[in-house]
């Protein structure tokens, strides 16, 4: 071994196990490879950030656009609203769901494909009295599935198509093993599959993860209260740091204002809509002097006792023991109905600037418009001061905004949408645009017109001139943590090859092998990238793989054509771990999964991937 392979292979080791570590971002992470193959001098450095505009990383980027111009254009969405008429039998709702989001992510990008259906698992759950569990984790390893069909539809493929020699693949070339996998996928799951995910506790059909109307309480200013006059902001200090209320509207006049601004002024007989549970608000009523807006005080007797029965009335409307709680909480539960308050539950996606931080310190009531009224994890509700918490990826918001600025704001700060209250998130749909521009650069890719980077690049660019999507809106659909990803691994990736590396550890695992079979070769090569894909990134994975894949298969003579397939299946088959893939970390906390539990379902899955797999490739590509 070399000194420079000695130091590319400590660079791999490194960044692996730094990627399975998973403290720091794995774009960080890639470039701090980068840096050092550069600094080791493995590198060129006028090729050091060729990564950059290698044509795998434009076609990513232009797909993730793309995918956002049909979301726009709610080619997905009105696919999705079909699934509602498919009936409670959980078989038929599995094969519908995996099916239909299959074959979405063999064009656009699975994570999005995902979570457009994602509230629509979780809706039919509900609808049949059922836990999310039985069906998320089937919906995210059918965009597993799916993303294998073409070229376009996962990183690792676009990735995979960079390595083969003398051209790239075809959009559709990986069509005939993706499409196998992938029935025989589908067909599992249904049959088998989806009876091996885990039961969560389950709930009725009106159920909700957050149980609002338990915790909503209207508070009227009294008349002569000290707070007429002073702005929110002063009446909330008052109640001080004991009292963990969030404020969801004012009434005034019998209109509502929701999400009042903290220097809106009060005034006498203003109704305050709060959320809060019981022992805030008894600390909330006991400091502000307010009163329940249900309580009646017709004498003075009344208003001596007036503290007592507060807290009193506060404890029996929480508890929804009272009738006047009952009432107060379907007047509540009306105005949620009505869409005057927009209340909508949201999961923080992995790549979130959410991740790490708290509502004080980003201030998302001040910036944003945004109120977080109660958060999730691990299938419970927080009880610690809402402020004070510091968010995880996979946690799930009960959060309320105004109806024209919430769905940009979910997306701006990284959280998909899963249920909604009085809100249907979207933007003005154009359908036939969107389908029309992605149906053209399809074609103009199979027709042989123009490669796919550009024809690709072309789609994004039309999806913008038509209005689909702001500029603006086209640079938020690229997900950069992944095109950083790409762009330092890629050169890294090539240090291996250049320094003989790849086809140093091709021989070490031809002497352990050397008679064996191409069904052989190709079942190492597709496991070996498949465990590696479920504890680091895919992409990743694909790029460590594939120059090592090429040069076994140079010494073995298999064509290279079957094992770079290999890889590319193995590469987006990650069933058996929450971290593989964002599919499976994205269905973690709505579904009540434990890292645990993707095995169960993922490990028969991935036998069946592969027994169906290899034969495929080698009749199509032997």
């Amino acid at each position: 071994m070399s000194i420079e392979q000695g130091i590319v292979f400590a660079v791999l080791g490194i960044t692996l196990a730094m990627f399975v570590w998973n403290r720091l971002r794995f774009d960080v992470v890639a470039m701090l490879a980068l840096l050092a193959v550069a600094i080791a001098g493995l590198v060129p450095t006028e090729e050091l950030f060729a990564g950059f505009g290698h044509p795998a990383v434009i076609t990513v980027a232009a797909v993730l656009v793309i995918s956002q111009g049909l979301v726009n254009g709610g080619v997905v969405d009105n696919i999705a609203r079909l699934l509602g008429k498919i009936g409670h039998r959980p078989t038929l709702q599995v094969l519908t769901l995996t099916s239909v989001v299959a074959l979405c992510s063999g064009f656009i990008n699975n994570v999005g494909a995902l979570a457009l259906l994602m509230p629509v698992a979780i809706w039919m759950s509900r609808e049949a009295g059922r836990s999310p569990s039985m069906l998320l984790m089937p919906l995210a390893f059918g965009s597993l599935l799916g993303g294998t069909m073409t070229l376009i539809g996962t990183p690792p493929n676009i990735i995979i198509a960079s390595y083969r020699e003398g051209g790239t693949f075809g959009l559709f070339d990986f069509a005939p093993v993706g499409v196998a996998i992938t029935l025989a996928g589908i067909a599992f799951i249904t049959l088998v599959g989806w009876r091996l995910t885990p039961r969560r506790e389950e709930r009725s059909a009106d159920s909700k993860l957050f149980s609002v109307g338990e915790y909503l309480t209207e508070l009227r200013l009294p008349k002569e209260s000290v707070h007429a006059g002073s702005t929110l902001h002063s009446l909330l200090e008052t109640a001080g740091d004991e009292a963990d209320v969030v404020v969801l509207a004012l009434i005034r006049d019998e209109k509502l204002q929701a999400v009042p601004s903290t220097y809106q002024i009060l005034r006498e007989g203003d109704v305050l809509l709060i959320e809060a549970d019981t022992s805030s608000l008894q600390v909330f009523l006991d400091k502000t002097r307010l009163e329940l807006a249900n309580q009646a005080v017709e004498d003075e007797a009344a208003d001596e006792n007036s503290e007592e029965e507060n807290i009193s009335g506060a404890s029996e409307r929480n508890s929804g023991e009272s009738e006047g709680a009952d009432d107060n909480d379907e007047d509540a539960s009306a105005r949620i109905a009505k869409g005057e308050l927009y209340l909508v539950e949201a999961v923080i996606a992995p790549e979130s600037s959410l991740v790490g931080q708290t509502a004080n310190r980003l201030k998302l009531r001040e910036r944003n418009q945004l109120n977080i009224v109660a958060v999730a994890r691990l299938g419970y509700r927080l009880k610690q001061r809402l402020g004070d918490i510091r968010f995880n990826a996979g946690d799930i918001l009960l959060v309320q905004g105004f109806e024209d600025s919430l769905s940009g704001t979910l997306a701006e700060l990284g959280c998909l949408p899963l249920a909604e209250r009085g809100l249907r998130l979207g933007s003005s749909r154009n359908t036939a645009m969107a389908s029309g521009i992605f149906v053209a650069s399809i074609a103009i890719i199979v027709t042989g017109l123009l490669s796919a980077p550009v024809a690709l690049v072309a789609g994004a660019v039309a999806m913008v001139l038509v209005n689909l999507m702001s500029a603006a809106e086209a640079y938020k659909a690229i997900d950069w943590s992944v095109i950083v990803l790409l762009a330092a691994m890629i050169p890294v990736g090539q240090a291996m090859e250049t320094t003989g590396g790849a086809a140093l550890i091709a021989s070490q695992m031809l002497v352990l092998g050397e008679n064996l079979s191409v069904a052989s070769v190709l079942v190492m090569v597709l496991v070996g990238t498949t465990l590696l894909s479920n504890v680091v990134n895919n992409a990743a994975a694909a790029i460590v793989v594939a120059p090592i894949a090429l040069s076994l298969a140079s010494e073995l003579q298999v064509p290279s054509d079957a094992v770079l397939m290999a890889v590319a299946v193995g590469a987006s088959c990650a069933f058996m771990t929450p971290i593989g893939h964002q599919s499976n970390a994205l269905v973690m906390e709505p579904g009540g999964y434990e890292f645990g539990d993707y095995w169960r379902l993922g490990l028969p899955l991935t036998a069946i991937v592969t027994v169906v797999a290899v034969p495929v490739i080698i009749l199509v590509w032997t």
